[in-house]
């Protein structure tokens, strides 16, 4: 299973907004094939799996690991289970079922029907955090909220001043990592403070793959034509009085799976307040402001946290739950 769930990590960028998975196929302790989901709308990880295996007079002995539920309806390809049952697999060893309404245990349940030995929940825990973003949709009908800024080491995201330029506290290698953040999630959103004061493009400038769609919030109606925001290159969404759950509901119902939240302050101390959000994202620059526009605040988080050395910076990692 965890060669399983190393191989579905390889469809990071094309299985979207398909989960990522992985399949093993196992005889005699010896591994036969092995694929994963690589682009939506192309074949499942079990399809690959399977269609590698050079020996098919050993598949009826062999043993079928999956990092997710195998499929058992018809989609833009055919079901995982009726490919596994054709192929004589007799043995299934599932990481965790499917949250999508249609799958959801049908396929463990119709691979049990035809009589194959179904194995459930092998390092589920790390099989659901690989697909954390996806369970996050289908089960509590929202996209999976990823809070981003960049600080001081005493805790500032930039200067009140208007006039005072802004402050870099990203280096070449965190910006870069950014932009690839960007990549793989499917909106970005900045306050209406933000997009007047950095007049931000929110695009994958440093990494490759699609810009996500670009989210702002402008109650007031404050923000002009000109911002890079709203030229045209990027479908742009403007929110003008809508709550975040509000939000939060618009872009369930346009499919859209992972949120990206870069700015300002106060919209991330909203998310934060309201429980909105899985994880946070935060780069720490060695340097000192001493004043200025204080960075969020996180609560009851910090147990859940991982920490990597970039350069002189810090960038920190913590989940919600």
């Amino acid at each position: 299973m965890s060669r399983c769930i190393q191989l579905a990590r390889q469809g990071e960028a094309g299985a979207p907004p398909n989960p990522m998975v992985g399949a093993v196929v196992v005889c005699d302790g010896r591994i036969l094939g092995e694929g994963f989901h690589r682009r939506c709308g192309g074949p499942h990880a079990e399809v690959n799996a399977i269609a590698s295996v050079r020996d098919r007079h050993l598949l009826p002995e062999s043993t079928i690991y999956v990092s997710l539920e195998p499929c058992n309806h018809y989609g833009k390809t055919p079901p995982c289970t009726e490919l596994i049952i054709r192929s004589g697999i007799r043995r299934v060893v599932v990481g965790c079922t499917d949250p999508f309404q249609k799958v959801n245990g049908q396929g463990i349940r119709r691979l049990r029907e035809a009589g194959c030995e179904v194995v459930t929940g092998v390092m589920e825990e790390e099989c659901r955090h690989l697909n954390r973003r996806f369970f996050t949709f289908h089960q509590q009908h929202r996209p999976y909220v990823t809070l981003k800024w960049a600080q001081s080491s005493d805790g500032y995201m930039g200067l009140n001043a208007a006039t005072t330029p802004p402050v870099r506290f990203s280096n070449d290698v965190t910006q870069t990592l950014v932009h690839r953040l960007r990549a793989r999630s499917g909106a970005i959103l900045v306050g209406t403070r933000t997009a007047l004061a950095d007049d931000p493009s929110l695009t994958t400038r440093l990494w490759p793959g699609p810009s996500p769609l670009r989210l702002t919030i402008d109650r007031h109606n404050v923000l002009p034509p000109t911002l890079r925001l709203l030229d045209g290159s990027v479908p742009t969404v403007v929110y003008q009085h809508e709550s975040l759950r509000e939000i939060m509901d618009d872009l369930y119902q346009r499919g859209i799976q992972t949120l990206l939240v870069e700015g300002g302050a106060r919209l991330l101390q909203s998310f934060i307040d309201e429980e909105l959000w899985d994880e946070a994202r935060i780069e720490t620059a060695p340097f000192c402001l001493g004043r200025g526009v204080c960075s969020p605040t996180l609560r009851d988080a910090t147990l859940l946290s991982e920490h990597h050395y970039c350069g002189n910076s810090i960038r920190r990692y913590v989940r919600s739950h």
